[in-house]
């Protein structure tokens, strides 16, 4: 049983002057319930290396976000020499999980690569999971009918509310939540910056950085069935 962890390589926005990357506790605070279930994971970015860190997710760190960000070997293999999508095999994973930060927007939907490994997990009975900003990844994965696995499904991700209350809107190449009703998702958006989490089968996603955590739980409970 192992997971594949899917993080960004984009450093800055693409119009303005303003660094992002990774939304590091959506990693860590995921990571860390794989950690405590003995669940192994692998990280992967879609060109590989090095993983920016979104400086505002650095400011306010707790307790588990210090613990893995002081761990070397947890630094070296998912900020520093992640995987490249061509150095992926689907098949050795039963869960795919797509963390956030505002880079994912730039870099997640046109891996073509990154699109086929999730693709290719979901169709070998996988779970497919992502939060806030990561659930772009989730927009070109299919089924074996080749449709959108968001089509009719109930899902969640980082809120136009939210966009406007991180006074983003208009800084980002589209809107998260807009992106995921285009694909046909019947999306549910909870109480801005709180811990919301949907499954729909197989499907599992959190809508910002605070749901991390139950999503990690969720995914884990679904593995261990």
């Amino acid at each position: 049983m192992k997971v594949l962890i899917v993080l960004t390589n984009v450093e800055k926005y693409d119009n303005i002057e303003r660094p992002t990357g990774l939304w590091l506790s959506e990693l860590t605070h995921f990571y860390d319930v794989l950690v405590k279930n003995k669940i192994e994971a692998d990280f992967v970015s879609p060109n590989g290396g090095y993983v920016p860190l979104e400086p505002k997710s650095i400011l306010d760190m707790d307790q588990v976000d210090w613990t893995y960000y002081q761990d070397e070997d947890f630094r070296n293999r998912a900020l520093g020499q992640t995987l490249r999508p061509d150095e992926v095999d689907p098949t050795e994973y039963t869960a795919i999980y797509y963390a956030g930060g505002h880079g994912t927007m730039w870099d997640f939907p046109g891996s073509e690569k990154l699109a086929e490994i999730g693709s290719a997990i979901y169709k070998n009975n996988g779970i497919v999971s992502a939060v806030c900003h990561g659930v772009v990844g989730l927009l070109p994965v299919v089924d074996e009918n080749g449709q959108s696995i968001l089509a009719g499904r109930k899902v969640t991700g980082f809120s136009n509310e939210e966009e406007e209350l991180n006074g983003t809107t208009n800084n980002v190449p589209f809107l998260t939540e807009d992106s995921l009703k285009e694909k046909g998702a019947d999306y549910q958006a909870g109480k801005a910056f709180t811990e919301v989490v949907h499954a729909d089968g197989r499907l599992l996603t959190g809508q910002n950085p605070q749901s991390a955590h139950l999503l990690g739980e969720k995914v884990v409970a679904e593995l261990t069935k």
